[in-house]
């Protein structure tokens, strides 16, 4: 996380060069389309045997070991085609209005290029996460972003010199190719090139499909069949962005979710990542034993009458109270930002915003995404323990219900649209989305403590261990309060919208600022009093504290 946020804030203050040197048109054709296409690419070809080869894990025999590294390189194989085909018929079926946009057909290339290029760093990269070698992925991915970063904003400045502007889509192109190839070559110096060659198996016949388990191939087909519907609903909003918004428009959205979603890329996507390994190593592994346990001893139980569930074993206590732990304090730590975020976004909208995206939906849908990051916090680390733990056929089963969550989506979207909020519609109907799913996240969940032990005994989860403390809530509700009076006494935020940057300077405004800062103070403090002081005690090193 420390990694991340380095990088994040370097290429931050890049961007904040970038979003000036970009018009809005460019950054929406970018970010909303060739990014929807290069997602799209990505998320087919890998997503599927990144979570199996998670699941299996490690094993010791050299014959698993050979089949395990052949099918890290199938993304690879079914990447190109994939990539091929993506960029022709986007080319071919694209919007006029994008497709005026100069050099769009060879910005389309490169971006089907560094899909590929990225695709070369799967099989290190499931190496490394399986390894728990989380530090060269983030290190590799850093580098890839400041490098990304860096390429864009030199090709778009020496456009901007030139006086043309006709190398923006060229510049985005090229930085994420160069992002593909930073990142694999930082995979190769920290572990070789030696994953990338295919391996003979002992077993190995004389067909392709004897070179990788069957087995772990058929669980990759149900995880990406899955993973097709969760990324129509992970990328539903570009999706509908690129049909019913101008590329203006696109553009002020993608640095709006560019600006909310740095929360979600530090904290919350290695949070994820990391209780995906956990959850898959814990709760895995004593279900395995479990299993052969009751199987060991079914023959001398057959005569006995059946008994209640035994004791939850201490790997199910761990990750229930690791869960437990985590919910909590997303939950406490995002009901202080949707109070003070709120309340005090107004203010820094003109600090934030290049001049020229201020006119577009990035400040409605900003505001949005404000009511959004504690949905996207709390159904990640669910989702991390369901795609986890779950069977093959209970992955179906979410795949099944995806759907109807996806009819959701689209349902919310456009009556949303049709009440006029514009863009933003697409952040509200993401908030009801999650929220469903958040739903059936926390049912199984629930469902599987509860009959991994006694029923006699409490439940070592219950959907109500996520709430905050009561004491939290009422002292947020009494800082929302008097933050709303605050604003109303002093009228800051009126003064906010017609200084623009200025209006830090202004006593009443730093007045209001004050009052939220030792508001915002008293909350984390009431925070870390009622729950987070036990959490901070279990993460820091033992000596620490006391």
């Amino acid at each position: 996380m420390a990694l991340q946020l380095l990088s994040r804030l370097f290429t931050f203050v890049l961007n904040q060069a970038l979003f000036r040197l970009a018009s809005p048109s460019a950054f929406g054709a970018a970010a909303i389309q060739f990014e929807l296409i290069l997602s799209t690419i990505l998320f087919l070809s890998r997503e599927g045997i990144r979570n199996a080869l998670l699941r299996v894990g490690k094993d010791p025999s050299a014959d698993s070991k050979a089949k395990r590294a052949n099918l890290a390189l199938l993304p690879i194989i079914s990447g190109i085609p994939l990539a091929l085909g993506t960029a022709v018929l986007y080319t071919r079926f694209a919007g006029e209005e994008i497709k005026l946009q100069p050099h769009f057909s060879t910005a389309i290339a490169l971006y089907a290029l560094a899909a590929v290029t990225e695709l070369l760093s799967e099989p290190l990269y499931n190496v490394a996460m399986v390894e728990l070698k989380t530090g060269i992925r983030v290190r590799a991915e850093g580098l890839g972003i400041t490098a990304k970063s860096i390429t864009t904003f030199l090709i778009l400045f020496y456009d901007s010199m030139r006086g043309t502007g006709d190398l923006a889509l060229l510049a985005f192109a090229f930085g994420q190719l160069v992002y593909g190839i930073v990142m694999f070559a930082t995979y190769v110096v920290y572990l070789g090139g030696n994953y990338l060659r295919p391996k003979r198996p002992s077993s190995s016949g004389t067909t392709w499909l004897s070179y990788v388990d069957r087995d772990e191939l058929q669980l990759s087909f149900t995880m990406t069949l899955q993973s097709l519907v969760k990324h129509f609903l992970t990328e539903g909003d570009k999706m509908i962005l690129s049909w019913f918004s101008p590329l203006h428009d696109q553009g002020g959205y993608a640095i709006a979710v560019n600006y909310g979603s740095l929360i979600a890329r530090i904290i919350f996507q290695p949070i994820e990542e990391s209780l995906r390994v956990f959850f898959s190593r814990t709760v895995n592994t004593n279900t395995a034993a479990s299993q052969n346990s009751k199987s060991s001893k079914s023959k001398s139980k057959a005569s006995k009458p059946p008994t209640s569930s035994p004791p939850a074993s201490q790997p199910l206590l761990q990750a229930a109270s690791t869960l437990r732990s985590l919910l909590v304090t997303q939950t406490s730590l995002s009901l202080i930002l949707v109070i003070f975020g709120s309340a005090y976004l107004p203010i820094l909208l003109p600090l934030l915003l290049p001049r020229q995206y201020l006119s577009t939906s990035a400040p409605s849908v900003l505001a949005a995404w404000v009511w959004y990051i504690p949905v996207l916090a709390v159904n990640g680390g669910l989702e991390a323990f369901l795609s986890s733990v779950a069977s093959p056929q209970e992955l179906n089963s979410q795949s099944r219900w995806m759907i109807g969550f996806s009819l959701v989506y689209i349902v919310s979207a456009v009556l949303f649209y049709r009440t006029g909020l514009g863009d933003a519609s697409l952040v509200y109907a993401n908030i009801i989305n999650l929220s469903v799913r958040i739903a059936y996240a926390l049912r199984y969940t629930a469902r599987f403590f509860d009959r991994s032990q006694d029923r006699q005994r409490p439940p070592i989860f219950h959907p109500r261990d996520a709430l905050p403390s009561p004491v939290l809530l009422g002292v947020c509700a009494l800082s929302a309060l008097a933050i709303r009076m605050s604003a109303r006494t002093l009228n800051a935020d009126v003064i906010a919208a017609s200084l623009g940057k200025t209006a830090l300077f202004d006593r009443r405004v730093l007045a209001h600022v004050g009052v939220g800062s030792v508001l915002g103070v008293v909350c984390v403090g009431t925070w870390l009093v009622t729950s987070g002081w036990g959490l901070v005690r279990q993460v820091l090193p033992r000596g620490v504290i006391r």
